[in-house]
């Protein structure tokens, strides 16, 4: 033990005691070394924070510096959009600035000082320009949904960005939008600038300020009498002019006017009595429509091109009636003008209904790229400025245009049918226990190929199409074509579509078909530019909606429907055009309400295209739809248009037939049976139908196989046995089923039937001498439909018989020729006396056809629209008329063949 402690125990006391100053030392230190680290911290973010803060200041300082000046001239008067056609010409100005009608801020009423203030600055007489809480706003909302997702803009910053800046979403811009909106606070009281604004910003119609509006949409000069709900519906209209304008879509402006009226409520400008007596007020009663007095030079094109700016990206509204912007756009102005002149002049068509409600919407775009190149959205006066567009605003079913869009194309692109894929006309009914599908016709035709179809616009197979197919892949096929379906129902095969579709949705649509597939978006504006040099080129969506077999295959068929089907009188001689027809129906109801006559229709179409030019019209009324309908030539009118136009944009153009792809291969084939023509006898009927490759018919079965030609015919004369003796080949492999059909005559006389049989060889006995015989063989399919090959004949002469015999020879003769003509009225002249014999054999030739019919599942229905066939070789004419109440005429021939008799 050591002297030092007395004990263990007072030693380890003495050892924690010394342990405790040690770690008291060192946590010391570390607190110590800690702290300094974090002053390390705050000094070097404090200094970084100068930095940023002189750093941003140096920046701020830069952009402000290339801030422009604040011109008081500027603050009002402004320089419109010009437009430029396709080439490169100017049209014209959106709007120039002489529509305006300066306002002084005290004349404008309370109501209409507070509609602006509550949809755009609410809190406009509290800022200095810049409103910190909706900068704060501003900021969260583009921290967590990107930069530009919302702005902070003040009625001051909108005056000065309108006045001298673009609308880029760059910093740079914000910053001196910023900087110059207080500059503007400090020179200019809030009424000033109030008054500015309202000056400066564009209301559609060709009205700059609030002064030249009041008068276009309410009629009258004196803004003191503004209403609640006229200060609301103008307020509504700058965000989106040409959208929110109440003349060309009264129920949008109608939505965003009681919007306004409930900010006003929600801010305490308006009492909650007030509010809803202006919302009651019905839109089309409050308007009193006061056209500029120059109207808008190609005016539904010119409103396309503004609906389109308005949602181009780095453009606001303002930018195109006050930055000076060049707009290029795909315009033709010479196909644009005779469109207008065809449709809004008696000049080319005399029969327009005398009806102010009558209306028409076309488009015409370039089928390869979607660019636009005339449009014409109404029938009112030229000098009426914007008006409202049926060409896009329209939502019209479509009727049987529908048809290849939603019906045969998904089956072809889907169950990759061909165009003699046959469907059964029949009765049918949309779902089990629902609505009978009726043919315009009012028959059914039995079974017809998908050809037949959708040329004479049936209805039962577009509807079984569309039903095989399935509803979701039709819808989805549709889609891929631009149009805006949400779900698909079995009344949707026949354009029983709500909401319907554009002329210019459908241009689009149609256009894909003669596009190889591809479907590329209807466009107008190509590229804007700015003053300052800058330039926006605009890319327009294109997508492969489809393989190019589907879109070939169809084309063809629509071919068809303009050469000899529903659209024939919109058909152009010596140009490659492909197209269908389309009619709306009244209901039984409607017919009887207002008494609509038989073949009166609500809306009619036509929609078609070439290589090079897609067009589509529709037909229809503004007013109520049991009050106007089109009847007689009326219904022509659609096709008239687009014939016209179409014929006008084509003249000169080297306009190329459509291209068949690889993917597509012709097979003719005999309409009776389905089969390639490689083996049918001279009198089938052949056609030529296509097939997606690989998937036609290759191999025949043994049942339905047209027989082989025989072989090495050949005959002779057995003078010992007095008999030709006939013999040939045939492939014993092809024999089961078969029987040779045996033939005779002499010299100058038709062939007689003798026999039918089964072996190869045939023996003639006792022919008749000094004359040439012929036999013909034919070889029938017994198994399966009356089908025959080709036949084989031969001839032979039989020689006289020796001098000492020629007397007992002549003797017999005379006695066989006097026999022959005793029976020769049973096989050739009918007269009195066998009447019962030509009853059987005509019988018998009818129950022949009609066994032939019955067993290729074809009868005269698909030439002749009937569905009882009696088997008379007769010409049978019958107008075959659609669901579009188009008359089409089919004159088809009966070619029965019951024998080879007919053959020579």
């Amino acid at each position: 033990m050591s002297d030092k402690y007395r004990s263990r125990q007072e030693k380890r006391k003495a050892q924690e005691s010394s342990n405790s100053k040690n770690n008291a030392k060192t946590s010391d230190k570390t607190k110590k070394s800690k702290r300094s680290k974090f002053k390390s911290i705050l000094l070097i973010g404090f200094i970084t924070g100068m930095l940023l803060i002189i750093g941003g200041g140096i920046t701020a300082a830069v952009m402000i510096s290339n801030a422009p000046a604040l011109d008081p001239d500027e603050l009002v008067f402004s320089q419109a959009a010009e437009i430029y056609d396709q080439n490169g010409e100017q049209v014209t100005q959106l709007q120039s600035g002489e529509n305006r009608d300066l306002i002084d801020i005290n004349d404008l009423s309370e109501d209409a000082k507070s509609a602006f203030i509550a949809v755009e600055d609410v809190r406009f007489y509290d800022h200095f320009g810049i409103d910190i809480q909706r900068v704060f706003g501003a900021l969260f909302a583009n921290f967590t949904e990107g930069f530009g997702a919302e702005g902070a803009s003040t009625i001051t910053q909108q005056v000065v960005k309108n006045a001298f800046l673009s609308s880029d979403k760059t910093i740079t811009r914000k910053v001196q939008e910023q900087y110059l909106a207080i500059r503007l606070e400090q020179q200019y009281s809030k009424d000033q600038i109030l008054e500015m604004y309202l000056n400066l910003i564009y209301f559609s119609q060709g009205a700059y300020g609030i002064g030249e509006a009041s008068s276009v949409y309410f009629n009258h000069d004196d803004i003191s009498e503004l209403t609640i709900q006229d200060a609301a519906l103008l307020a509504a209209i700058p965000r989106r002019p040409a959208h929110y304008d109440p003349i060309k879509n009264p129920e949008a402006a109608k939505d965003r006017r009681n919007t306004i009226i409930s900010l006003m409520e929600d801010h305490d400008f308006i009492s909650s009595e007030n509010a809803q007596q202006a919302k009651n007020v019905n839109i089309n009663e409050q308007i009193d429509h006061n056209p500029t007095e120059e109207g808008l030079v190609y005016d539904s094109f010119m409103s396309h091109v503004q609906n389109e700016l308005e949602d181009v990206d780095g453009i606001s509204s303002s930018d195109l009636y006050s930055a000076g912007l060049k707009i290029n756009t795909t315009l033709d102005t010479e196909v644009q003008e005779y469109a207008e002149q065809v449709i809004l002049t008696d000049e080319y068509i005399n029969n327009y209904p005398n009806n102010e409600e009558f209306q028409v919407g076309f488009s015409l775009i370039d089928t390869e790229t979607g660019a636009i190149k005339a449009m014409v959205g109404n029938r009112q006066s030229q000098d009426i400025a914007q008006g409202f567009n049926y060409a896009t605003n329209q939502e019209a079913q479509p009727g049987s245009t529908i048809k290849p869009i939603l019906d045969y194309g998904p089956a072809i692109e889907n169950n990759q049918w061909s165009t003699y894929h046959q469907i059964v006309d029949e009765p049918h009914r949309y779902r089990e226990g629902g609505q009978q599908i009726e043919n315009y016709s009012g028959t059914f035709r039995g079974p017809v190929s998908m050809r037949e179809a959708l040329v004479d616009s049936i209805n039962v197979p577009a509807v079984k199409a569309l039903q095989e197919t399935g509803y979701e892949q039709a819808g989805e096929f549709a889609r891929g074509l631009g149009l805006p379906m949400e779900t698909v129902n079995p009344g949707a095969a026949l354009g029983g579509i709500s909401p319907g579709f554009s002329s210019l949705e459908m241009a689009g649509a149609y256009a894909a078909f003669g596009n190889n597939g591809t479907y590329s978006e209807p466009y107008a504006v190509r590229s804007v530019e700015f003053q300052d040099g800058r330039e926006i080129n605009l890319e327009h969506e294109s997508n492969q909606a489809m393989n190019d077999y589907t879109a070939y295959m169809i084309t063809d068929m629509l071919k068809d429907v303009v050469d000899e089907g529903t659209g024939e009188a919109a058909n152009i001689p010596n140009l490659p055009l492909a197209g269908k027809t389309g009619t709306t129906n009244f209901t039984e109801e409607e017919h009887q309400d207002y008494g609509i006559p038989d073949g009166g229709d609500p809306d009619v179409w036509f929609s078609g295209y070439t290589p090079q030019y897609t067009a589509a019209v529709w037909t229809g009324f503004s007013g109520d739809r049991g009050d106007n309908y089109l009847s007689g030539s009326e219904s022509n009118i659609a096709k008239e248009i687009f014939r016209l136009i179409m014929s006008n944009a084509s003249e000169g153009e080297n306009t190329p037939d459509f291209t068949k792809p690889d993917s597509v291969e012709e097979i003719d084939i005999e309409r009776s049976t389905g089969q390639r023509a490689s083996t049918f006898t001279p009198s089938s009927e052949i056609i030529t139908e296509l097939f997606v490759e690989g998937t036609g018919p290759e191999d025949v079965s043994d049942e339905f196989a047209t027989p082989s030609q025989i072989n090495g015919l050949n005959a002779a004369y057995d003078e010992e046995a007095d008999e030709i003796q006939l013999n040939w080949n045939y492939d014993e492999d092809e024999l089961e089923g078969r029987t040779f059909d045996i033939e005779h005559r002499v010299e100058g006389d038709e062939y007689q039937s003798l026999t039918s049989q089964n072996d190869t060889e045939y023996r003639f006995s006792e022919p008749e001498k000094g004359t040439t015989h012929g036999f013909r063989i034919t070889v029938v399919n017994q198994e399966g439909p009356d089908q025959s090959s080709d036949s084989a004949e031969v001839e032979i002469n039989v020689p006289e018989n020796d001098d000492q015999d020629q007397d007992e020879d002549e003797d017999e003769d005379e006695s066989e020729n006097e026999e022959d003509e005793e029976n020769e009225p049973d096989n050739q002249n009918p007269g009195d006396g066998f009447l019962d014999g030509d009853n059987n054999n005509e019988d018998n030739e009818e129950e022949n056809t009609d066994e032939n019919n019955e067993s290729t599942g074809n009868d005269d229905d698909e030439n002749n629209g009937s569905q009882n066939n009696n088997g008379n070789n007769d010409n049978n004419d019958t107008n075959e008329n659609d669901d579009d109440n188009d008359d089409v005429e089919a004159n088809a021939n009966d070619q029965t063949n019951d024998s080879t008799e007919d053959d020579d």
